[in-house]
């Protein structure tokens, strides 16, 4: 759970990273069985933390101080 807006740059930060990962393999990988193979961890790990990125903002910061 992103608990700060620090975290919630570094998050996005390896988001944008692994997104390039990602962009980088779909240039490079010719195997489509295989493409699938490498991205596919990178992108469950890309859903998961874009959805901790859609709940930072919900919550408010007194309520972030007691979830913790």
């Amino acid at each position: 759970m992103i608990t700060s807006d620090h975290e919630l740059g570094m998050t996005l930060d390896r988001i944008a990273r692994f997104q390039n990962q990602v962009a980088h393999l779909r240039n490079t990988e010719t195997n489509p069985v295989n493409y699938r193979a490498a991205v596919s961890g990178y992108l469950a790990e890309i859903d998961r933390m874009q959805l901790e990125v859609r709940e930072y903002p919900s919550m408010h910061p007194r309520e972030q101080a007691t979830a913790s």
